[in-house]
């Protein structure tokens, strides 16, 4: 039986992580010996031995090294991303190296929204890389290209609030197809040119670095795209875990994508005019227009690696204060990683069919596809060693090896692409800025908002004492008030709006605090926890109440299942006020941020989501007081 679970998890991470590195054969080798590109690859038999050479040990140092042996192993309570190595980082800053843990913190905001980057460009250019084999079966069909793969990427959005889970079990068993198919091309295509295999040797790589470096330089712009899902396995970690991802890499991605490149290498090296699509050519004839259709589906898959990556890293992004409360939908009972995000589902789909219809080919789409992904490895990498010498105290000496190696090789793609700005890298670039800009003003903006909100607020204790003593003079009005607050600290807006203007409050106050856990439900027995904040008869109290990811707080039910003496009086369900307190932002005079940046701030503020129907409060007897903060 447990085995059968990790089988099923598996065939799972199949259908969702390992689609965007997965396709990559589609049209890895077509970028780097395309004629047209500003630094051309020509095609001899030591550009293609050292280019699979290069393409071989990139994916063998960059994923399988970097990430499944290393970064997978820092996680954050299961999650992992970029995202966690921030949330471990801002625990380091909190002690000694706080200076350097926080710069690169900061970084790593910088290389999450890289990654949004990452996860708008990848659905763009996997799916029309597929659809474009048609050209090869029919090149009349040439103008159905951006057409269908527009279709492809609206239904794909479509399907996402059905969860991960459902869509890996659905995309799985293709994906396990895909993978076999993609390696009996390979071993097809190796058949032909045996010696191909010796590029498995790293001598090959090496020696077209350093006796043909201006050319193995630029080609690694294109090289990069064998890599490109590696951030996506990291991000997705949360939904199925380190052992699943890395089982299906070692044993069944890893190895028939190195087939499928030693096989198309092969088939470069028989007829230079291959180059032009050399995966689709590696089948025969009869079996091209399936492969079309199967390389399509798989595409597909590829963007459901990055879309559930990108949820992940909005999710976590909320959580650590970088982005508002989005709407988030736990789709599995079983993993708490597993969510879809509804707002950001529909930004990606805009801008996935812009960049359709704006570069109308994978091949301009590519130009601007790896500057993305090695500036997030890079900084993945860079992150993940100083945690490794904070959380397991690593010898310096072992971490300074490490560090060097893998960050040359990174930092050696990210000055390829670097070279391919104004062929399109200045895309993920101007989206991450964007992104990142988004993210700091947010943080920022919330450390004002939270600072001024708790002087308005002031000490729930000390309120209630003034309430006590009468040194808040106020009447005492039939009936039950509901204030949903924070936490017990301090008071609610609206209860202190109320008290202070209204000069009124309600006979019996119920102050309620609900907590999300990383457990699928909290038991009956542990739901709720009752203060009396000092007095047992004054009808004021506060509840916590804690709820699992996979429920919908029930704030009715919490309040009903209340023994009467701990609210020190029966609560009236029927008629009871439900109190929100909202925030009504402004932009001061007050030099906290630059002026567009407030505006930005109060602009972000409209996604949060909306806090009576998260909680199922009944409309006709919510009332939301606001209160006025200048940012």
């Amino acid at each position: 039986m447990r085995d059968a679970v990790r089988l099923a998890v598996v065939v799972g991470a199949l259908g969702v992580v390992f689609g965007d590195i997965g396709t990559s054969p589609i049209y890895t080798l077509q970028t780097v010996f395309n004629p047209h590109d500003p630094h051309p690859v020509p095609v001899s038999q030591g550009n293609v031995f050292g280019v699979v050479s290069l393409v071989f040990w990139s994916v063998m140092i960059i994923v399988t090294v970097t990430y499944v042996l290393l970064a997978m192993r820092a996680d954050n309570d299961g999650e992992g991303g970029i995202m966690a190595l921030i949330t471990l980082l801002r625990r380091m800053g909190k002690g000694r190296g706080g200076r350097t843990a926080a710069l690169l913190a900061g970084l790593g905001i910088f290389g999450a929204a890289l990654f949004f980057g990452d996860s708008m460009i990848t659905p763009a250019i996997s799916v029309l890389s597929a659809v474009e084999g048609i050209k090869i079966v029919e090149p009349s069909l040439e103008e159905l290209v951006v057409p269908i793969t527009a279709m492809i990427i609206v239904v794909l959005f479509l399907v996402q609030r059905f969860g991960a889970a459902a869509v890996g079990r659905m995309f799985g068993p293709v994906m396990i197809v895909w993978f076999v198919t993609v390696g009996a091309l390979g071993v097809a295509g190796i058949a032909g040119h045996p010696a191909i295999l010796k590029a498995l040797s790293p001598t090959y790589a090496l020696g077209f670095l350093v006796n043909h470096f201006g050319t193995a330089f630029f080609a690694l712009a294109a090289v990069v795209l064998a890599v490109t899902g590696a951030e996506a396995l990291y991000a997705d970690m949360g939904h199925f875990g380190r052992p699943a991802i890395s089982r299906a890499w070692l044993l069944l991605v890893f190895p028939a994508c190195v087939l499928s490149y030693l096989g198309q290498g092969a088939l470069i090296l028989d007829d230079a005019d291959n180059r032009s699509g050399p995966f689709f050519l590696l089948a025969p004839g009869w079996a091209r227009l399936p492969l079309v259709l199967l390389a399509t589906a798989a595409t597909v898959i590829a963007s459901q690696a990055v879309i559930t990556g990108a949820y992940s890293v909005a999710s976590q992004a909320a959580e650590l204060g970088y982005l508002p409360r989005l709407r988030i939908v736990h789709t599995s009972e079983s993993t708490f990683g597993q969510i879809y995000v509804p707002w950001i589902n529909w930004v990606l789909m805009v801008s996935v069919l812009t960049l359709v219809f704006a570069f109308r080919s994978s091949a301009a789409l590519a130009f601007a596809f790896g500057m993305a992904v090695t500036g997030t490895i890079t900084i993945t990498t860079l992150m993940f060693f100083y945690v490794a010498r904070w959380k397991w105290q690593v010898p310096r000496w072992v971490l300074g090896l490490g560090a060097s190696g893998l960050l040359l090789v990174d930092l050696l793609f990210v000055a390829a692409n670097l070279t391919k700005i104004v062929h399109g890298a200045w895309l993920p670039l101007l989206i991450a800025l964007t992104a990142f800009t988004v993210m700091t003003t947010w943080q920022r903006g919330r450390q004002i908002v939270t600072a001024q909100r708790q002087r308005h607020e002031g000490s729930l204790r000390e309120f209630v004492d003034q309430l006590r003593t009468g040194a808040l003079p106020t009447t005492r009005v039939p009936g039950t008030a509901v204030f949903l607050n924070r936490g017990k600290q301090t008071a609610p807006l609206a209860l202190r709006a109320n008290v202070e203007h209204n000069h009124v409050r309600h006979d019996l106050v119920v102050i309620l605090s609900i907590e999300t856990l990383p457990v699928p439900r909290v038991p009956a027995g542990r739901r709720t926890a009752v203060d009396d904040l000092g007095y047992t008869d004054d009808g004021i109290t506060h509840v916590t109440a804690w709820f699992g990811y996979m429920e919908t707080p029930d704030v009715i039910g919490i309040l009903r299942a209340l023994d009467p003496e701990v609210t020190e009086g029966q609560l009236d369900l029927a008629q009871a006020s439900f109190f929100l307190s909202k925030i009504q932002l402004t932009s001061g005079e007050a030099p906290t941020m630059a002026r567009w940046r407030k505006r930005l701030f109060i602009a972000t503020s409209h996604l949060t989501a909306d806090a009576a129907q998260h909680f199922g409060l009944p409309r006709d007897h919510t009332v939301i007081m606001g209160s006025h903060i200048e940012v």
